[in-house]
């Protein structure tokens, strides 16, 4: 916007509208349009109050929802994820600085110096980590990233599975490419945010949160070399489906998780290495099958369940996009059910061991299942054992479905969504 109107007049002009429809009205909802300019309008008026009414620009980066490959990417497998219409938009303008300056609704400000970007262990776990991540992570290409003020509304809720903190390593590298006039691949920005992560924000991670949150829409990515996945479109337009997507957050306690989570890869790695390999990918099946009473003595049986379902969950995942490819949503719904069973009986991942009394996930999927009554399809979410479940909704059900889980697990716990067409993304008029 050069002597064009200020973003908050030309929200208010209606200016933006066909943007945002795009991302937030798919499906042409003048509900949904007034609900994103509104949103839209009150962060512009929030930036001009703080950093004064500068030339500013809107930005939006998504969460993400794993679809199909439950617990098979560490093992080099396949995946199917896709961005999600839960967001975190941005409003911000450079400063002139070399300064990037944060401020997130219920956060603290947060300032980053550019003149400093390397790691700091006393910063991990920070959003200042992940800035200062992104930033280096464009120097380190040979860009030269510029201060900017930005202000940043989340609908990406922390603890929710959608990967907020990819969300946001996307939307800083969307908004630093767009000042900085550089065009960076989605996948190569992936690759940016996931070192950011594990480096600076330290915390280790695998590449689909960044992939989904960068790519945007339904991606089905081959882990085969996981530093340069294979990233294909799934393309879809779920809009047209029927269904709607509910994500349901357990509210379970997430507390001494750790060894349930680790051991997982674990298993699996150590089927792999009665091979001589690394990773179950490398382990042809038909030899897996042939040798499972041996396995059977030296892993234990749950770990030759998580190899059974390891093998087929890769083979689903692919399938599911293939499904979707094919416009035959009515396949893909069978096969995510197939999915969640699969997680539930042979990955054991929806209760632990070790808090047999803490089965929450369990119950919303017995509750869920009896609300669909053979309808869509429904699965845990992500690593399981607690946080959320994922399910595929058909629209003439949805009321009862979210009034059903809700009427159990408490209000506010179905959040509904679409599958989002796009990743990182500037809002221009």
């Amino acid at each position: 916007m050069t002597e064009r109107m200020k973003l908050t007049e030309a929200l208010r002009a209606g200016a933006y509208d066909a943007a945002l429809s795009r991302i937030y009205a798919q499906d042409g909802s003048e509900a949904a349009l007034s609900a994103a300019r509104s949103r839209a309008l009150r962060l512009a008026e929030t930036f001009e109050k703080t950093y004064g009414a500068a030339d500013c620009t809107l930005f939006s980066a998504p969460g993400r929802t794993e679809i199909g490959g439950n617990h098979t990417d560490h093992q080099h497998g396949h995946v199917l994820c896709g961005s999600v219409s839960a967001d975190m938009l941005a409003c911000a303008a450079q400063n002139g600085s070399d300064e990037i300056r944060v401020l997130s609704d219920g956060y603290a400000p947060v300032t980053v110096s550019l003149r400093d970007l390397a790691p700091n262990k006393a910063e991990f776990g920070t959003t200042a980590a992940l800035v200062r991540g992104v930033a280096a992570g464009f120097a380190e290409r040979g860009f030269s990233p510029v201060g900017f003020d930005v202000c940043v509304n989340s609908a990406v809720l922390s603890g929710s599975g959608l990967s907020s903190s990819a969300a946001f390593e996307v939307l800083t590298g969307t908004i630093l490419a767009h000042f900085v006039g550089c065009t960076i691949e989605a996948t190569e920005l992936a690759k940016l945010a996931q070192k950011a992560e594990n480096e600076f924000f330290g915390k280790p991670c695998g590449l689909m949160d960044q992939t989904a949150c960068a790519v945007g829409g339904a991606i089905a990515v081959d882990f085969n070399d996981p530093a340069s996945p294979v990233v294909t479109r799934a393309d879809y337009d779920f809009t047209r489906s029927g269904h709607k997507l509910c994500i349901i957050d357990t509210r379970s306690d997430h507390a001494d998780l750790t060894d349930d989570y680790a051991a997982i890869p674990r298993e699996m790695s150590a089927v792999a290495a009665c091979f001589g390999k690394r990773f179950l990918r490398d382990v042809a099946e038909s030899d897996f099958r042939a040798a499972i009473p041996e396995v059977r003595k030296t892993c234990g049986d749950r770990a030759v369940l998580r190899a059974i379902h390891f093998y087929a969950e890769d083979r689903r995942a692919v399938q599911e996009a293939e499904a979707l490819q094919a416009g035959d949503f009515s396949r893909f719904l069978s096969i995510v059910n197939e999915s969640g069973l699969s997680s539930e009986l042979l990955l054991q991942n929806i209760w632990s061991p070790a808090h047999p009394e803490r089965q929450a996930v369990s119950l919303a999927l017995t509750v869920g299942r009896e609300l669909l009554n053979g309808a869509g399809a429904i699965r845990v979410h992500g690593g399981g054992f607690a946080g959320t479940i994922q399910a595929f909704v058909p629209d003439a059900l949805l009321t009862q479905f979210r009034e059903g889980i809700e009427a159990v697990l408490g209000e506010g716990t179905c959040h509904v969504y679409t599958i989002r067409p796009v990743g990182g993304w500037v809002f221009l008029p």
